[in-house]
């Protein structure tokens, strides 16, 4: 990996902790947007940057937040996966997206995450009781409007910056 570029994946995993230190907190639910540059590491590096930086990102987070718990590991594969799954449809396009594909792979890594951590919050909540299966339940409508909601406004903010990384980042 050359120099340029593993500073770049750090430059994006530093953004991605501190969009998720930054997130909104409803008690209930956290609206955060620390899956951006992952997207964007992976749509202009492929799958192997886009886990790097969906790992180290969210592991620093959980660390700074939470420190090491029996589901740490649960908490960041959400990040690794949307790397990994935008990364590889972006590398099989020749890293060169419509605006309907990156809407497209967007959402789909968008309910990933979502999927992952609602999971990932139901095993923690049985480990740690302080949520019901019942609460989970009916946050997961909201969860997956955000998801979306998310989805559309990160295709309209990412082709800009896209055009500049594959300008400068490469």
């Amino acid at each position: 990996m050359k120099t340029k570029r593993m500073a770049t994946d750090s430059i994006l995993a530093a953004i991605c902790t501190v969009l998720a230190l930054l997130a909104i907190d409803t008690g209930t639910m956290k609206i955060t947007f620390e899956s951006l540059p992952v997207l964007l590491g992976a749509i202009l590096f492929g799958p192997f940057d886009g886990a790097i930086i969906g790992a180290l990102g969210t592991f620093l987070y959980q660390i700074l937040k939470f420190g090491i718990t029996a589901t740490t590991v649960l908490w960041i594969l959400p990040y690794i996966a949307c790397g990994l799954i935008v990364g590889y449809y972006s590398k099989m396009h020749k890293f060169s997206l419509s605006k309907n594909q990156l809407l497209i792979i967007i959402l789909i890594a968008e309910l990933t995450i979502t999927g992952f951590n609602t999971l990932a919050l139901y095993v923690d909540s049985k480990i740690y009781g302080y949520y019901t299966p019942t609460i989970i339940s009916a946050m997961i409508f909201w969860r997956l409007g955000i998801a979306i909601a998310k989805s559309f406004a990160f295709t309209f903010v990412l082709p800009p910056v896209i055009k500049v990384g594959n300008k400068y980042g490469k």
